[in-house]
């Protein structure tokens, strides 16, 4: 269900550095570095996602992307989150800078977090 995981890190370098060394011993690795946004899983796709603590004061806002079956199914989770008076961060769309059929679409949950719906088949 989960697609990936991202959280927020005062110190990114220090967190990278331990997460090279804590997930090389269940397989995974570092697979897209961005300086301050960092991605680590099994080769092809980054699962696990680490960046600079940007937000809140003392909260660190967490990124959740479930896995949805088709880009329907990304409309209609934004569109429920619409209805249930979530705020709609990203309308679904592509996104062809993370791969050319990634289509996703962000809300906020009643926590502040931000969730995502995402497919990564084509049209």
């Amino acid at each position: 269900m989960l697609d990936h995981l991202s959280i927020q890190c005062a110190d990114v370098d220090a967190s990278a550095a331990f997460y090279d060394i804590v997930l090389a011993t269940i397989g995974g690795q570092r697979i897209m570095d961005f300086g301050d946004v960092i991605g680590y899983g099994v080769p092809p796709l980054p699962d696990f996602w680490l960046g600079k603590q940007t937000t809140g004061n003392g909260f660190r806002e967490s990124h959740i992307a479930f896995s949805a079956a088709d880009r329907a199914a990304v409309d209609a989770f934004v569109e429920a989150a619409r209805q249930a008076g979530a705020e709609v961060l990203h309308e679904p769309r592509v996104w062809p800078e993370y791969h050319e059929n990634y289509y996703g679409g962000f809300v906020r949950d009643p926590d502040g977090n931000n969730v995502e719906a995402v497919c990564h088949l084509g049209a």
